[in-house]
C-alpha cells in the first residue's frame, strides 16, 4: 500500500497552463450555455428546458474544479486555491471554507462505521433501523427515498442549508464567515443579472440549471459511496487506504460524461491520494491496472444501488429495506 501511495505521488503536481485551460473553458462554457438559454425563452421554453442538461453539466465541472481547489489540488499555492474556490461557490452555491472543513472530514471519516455524519450520506446499520421507533423508521425511509434524495434534497441542501450553517455554529465563527461572504456574492451577482434581464427571465433560467446540477451533484456524491460491493468497517478495523479502496467507487462512465463530471467517478484513487488534479486521475488509473475492477459501478449498476440503504453488519454489505425484514439467516 506504501508503494501505491508512493506511485501516486508523480501525479501530484498542478499544471497552470492546464489548469487555467480548464478554468476557462469550464467557465466560459457555463456562461455560453446560460446565455443560450436565455435567448432561447422566446423561442419556447422546451428549448431554454433542452439547453438546461449540458448548462447544468458545466456547473456541475465548475464544482469539480472547486473541489480541486479545496484539496490544494488544482493550484501550486494554497492561497490561490483558496480564492479561486471562494469565488467558483458563488456560482455553485457552496461556501467554499465551510464545505473545505467538511469535506475533509468526510474523507478523514470515510466508510468508518463509529465516525459517521459529517459530509456524507446518511447511513444506518440494521440493527440501529430497527431499533428506531416507527416515526423513526418512517423518518429515514423519506430520507432514503430517491424523490428526496436527488429531488428535494439538493434543492434543500443548495437553496437553504448551505445558506444558514446552523449545525456548524459549535465548530467556530467560520462557517458564518463563509457563508456570509458567500451569500453576499451571490446576492451581488443574482441582483446585477435580474437588474440587466429581470427577475422572471433569470429565474427561468437559472432555477432549472441549479435543480439539475444539485441533483446530478448529488447523486455522484452517493453513488461513489453507496454501491453493491462497498465495505464499512468499525474504527478498530478502519484504515484511510483500506477506506479508500474499498469504500469508494471507480464509476464507469462514458468518455462525455467523465468530463463532464471530471473523472470524479474515480473516486478510489482521489481518496487514496487527494492531491491527484481531475485531469490526472484518469491516466493514474490507465497506469495501475490493478485498481481499474476495485470498487467498479458501471452506469446501469448504479441505478439499482438506490435501493440499497441500511449497512448489515453480519453480511458485510448494503441492503434494501425488504432484506432487513427478513430474518438474518435469510439475508
Amino acid at each position: 500500500m506504501r508503494a501505491l501511495v508512493q506511485s501516486f505521488l508523480r501525479y501530484r503536481e498542478p499544471d497552470l497552463s492546464r489548469a487555467l485551460f480548464e478554468l476557462g473553458v469550464t467557465a466560459g462554457a457555463l456562461l455560453l450555455g446560460w446565455g443560450l438559454m436565455w435567448l432561447s425563452l422566446p423561442i419556447g421554453y422546451w428549448l431554454t428546458l433542452l439547453l438546461a442538461i449540458p448548462t447544468a453539466g458545466f456547473l456541475v465541472r465548475l464544482f469539480m474544479i472547486q473541489h480541486d481547489c479545496g484539496h490544494g489540488a488544482f493550484f501550486r499555492r494554497r492561497a490561490t486555491n483558496d480564492w479561486i474556490g471562494r469565488a467558483l461557490g458563488i456560482f455553485t452555491l457552496t461556501p467554499y471554507d465551510d464545505w473545505k472543513r467538511s469535506h475533509t472530514l468526510h474523507h478523514a471519516t470515510s466508510g468508518n462505521l463509529d465516525r459517521r455524519g459529517t459530509g456524507d450520506i446518511l447511513t444506518l446499520t440494521v440493527d440501529e433501523y430497527l431499533s428506531r421507533s416507527t416515526l423513526g423508521r418512517i423518518a429515514y425511509r423519506a430520507y432514503r427515498h430517491p424523490l428526496v434524495m436527488f429531488g428535494i434534497g439538493p434543492a434543500w441542501l443548495f437553496f437553504l442549508r448551505q445558506r444558514l450553517p446552523f449545525e456548524r455554529m459549535r465548530w467556530s465563527w467560520r462557517p458564518w464567515a463563509s457563508t456570509a461572504a458567500t451569500n453576499a456574492g451571490i446576492a451581488v451577482l443574482a441582483g446585477l443579472v435580474i437588474w440587466l434581464i429581470g427577475f422572471g427571465p433569470f429565474a427561468a433560467v437559472h432555477l432549472p440549471v441549479m435543480l439539475l446540477a444539485g441533483s446530478i451533484g448529488v447523486w455522484l456524491f452517493y453513488v461513489q459511496h453507496q454501491f453493491e460491493n462497498v465495505a464499512w468497517a468499525r474504527s478498530g478495523d478502519w484504515s484511510v487506504s483500506d477506506a479508500a479502496l474499498s469504500g469508494s467507487s471507480h464509476y464507469v462512465l462514458p468518455a462525455v460524461l467523465r468530463w463532464f463530471t471530471a473523472n470524479i467517478g474515480v473516486h478510489h484513487v482521489h481518496h487514496l491520494c487527494s492531491r491527484i488534479p481531475y485531469y490526472r486521475l484518469h491516466r493514474a488509473l490507465r497506469d495501475h491496472p490493478q485498481l481499474e475492477t476495485l470498487g467498479r459501478v458501471t452506469l446501469g449498476q448504479s441505478l439499482r444501488s438506490v435501493n440499497l440503504v441500511l449497512w448489515d453488519e453480519t453480511g458485510k454489505r448494503l441492503i434494501s429495506f425488504r432484506e432487513a425484514a427478513l430474518p438474518r439467516r435469510d439475508r
